[in-house]
C-alpha cells in the first residue's frame, strides 16, 4: 500500500538515533506533502554534499569543512591547553558555553573492551603528538564506565610528563535536591569538592 520509493525514504529515517517508526513516517510525509520541492532538492544536496565536504581536521580531529578547523587555526585560542574529548559533538556542546579558550582533541569515541575498542582504535598517538606544546591537558570524557576507563588510561599515560592533567568536575547539578541524587552522583559530588 505505501509506496516504494516513501517506504525506502521510511527505512532510511529509522537508521537515525532516536527515529522509530512513527517518527519515520510523519517525517516521510512531511517531505512529501509538505515540503517545497526546491526545499527537498537543496536538502537532497546538502546530503550529497555532506560526506564530500566535510573531513577531520588533521590536527585536533574535529569535523570541519576547511583544511584546518577553525578552533585549531585561531590564532587567539589557547593552544596550550588541550580538551580531551569523545567525538565531535562534544565539541559542539562545549563551544556553546563561549567561555573555554582552549583548543580540543577528539578521540574518536572511547575505549569499551566489550565492543573491542582499544587505545589503538582511538586518536591517542596524534594527542601524544601535540603533547610536547601542552601545559595542561584537560580530559572531557562522559563519566560512563567507558568514559572513566579512557580518562584514567590518558591520566596513567601524560601524569608524568611535566603535564597538568584535570578532569572536568562532576557530581551535583545546579539546583539539584540532595534527596533526589543518587550514589554515585554523590560520591562524584564529595570527591570533587572545592574550597568555599
Amino acid at each position: 500500500m505505501i509506496p516504494k520509493i516513501l517506504q525506502k525514504i521510511m527505512d532510511d529515517f529509522q537508521k537515525l538515533p532516536g527515529i522509530g517508526e512513527k517518527t519515520a513516517e510523519r517525517l516521510a510525509l512531511f517531505l512529501i506533502s509538505d515540503m517545497e520541492d526546491e526545499a527537498i532538492i537543496s536538502f537532497s544536496d546538502h546530503l550529497k554534499r555532506l560526506k564530500s565536504e566535510i573531513k577531520t581536521c588533521p590536527v585536533c580531529h574535529m569535523l570541519t569543512d576547511h583544511d584546518i578547523c577553525e578552533v585549531c587555526s585561531d590564532p587567539n585560542r589557547d593552544q596550550s591547553t588541550v580538551m580531551v574529548v569523545a567525538d565531535a559533538k562534544d565539541v559542539f556542546i562545549l563551544e556553546k558555553m563561549r567561555s573555554y579558550q582552549g583548543v580540543y582533541h577528539v578521540l574518536g569515541g572511547l575505549i569499551d573492551f566489550s565492543r573491542g575498542i582499544t587505545d589503538k582504535d582511538l586518536n591517542i598517538d596524534a594527542l601524544s603528538n601535540r603533547i610536547k606544546h601542552v601545559n595542561e591537558l584537560i580530559i572531557a570524557t562522559n563519566g560512563t564506565v567507558e568514559g572513566e576507563m579512557t580518562a584514567k588510561f590518558l591520566k596513567s599515560l601524560y601524569e608524568d610528563q611535566h603535564i597538568n592533567v584535570t578532569r572536568l568536575a562532576s557530581g551535583l547539578p545546579v539546583g539539584a535536591d540532595l534527596k533526589y541524587a543518587d550514589e554515585l552522583t554523590l560520591s562524584k559530588a564529595v570527591e570533587n569538592r572545592l574550597k568555599y
